[in-house]
């Protein structure tokens, strides 16, 4: 799975929950680096970071994969 340049807007901006403390944690330092520059190239690292993140551990990340194919 993917996340769309949209998709990362959505989750920069929203409040989700997620199983895995790892992605959470991650989405949190995110969150910050984009918040300190919104920038679209900012934007572009925090997907092309998520989406290797979802790549690597896509095995234990099936649970979560359900909320963001929903956003």
């Amino acid at each position: 799975m993917n996340v769309t340049v949209q998709q990362m807007e959505k989750l920069l901006h929203g409040q989700f929950v997620f199983k895995q403390i790892s992605f959470s944690m991650l989405l949190t330092r995110l969150k910050n680096d984009y918040a300190a520059a919104p920038t679209p190239a900012s934007l572009a690292n925090c997907v092309s970071e998520i989406n290797a993140f979802l790549s690597k551990y896509q095995a234990i990340m099936a649970p979560d994969f359900a909320v963001i194919e929903k956003i």
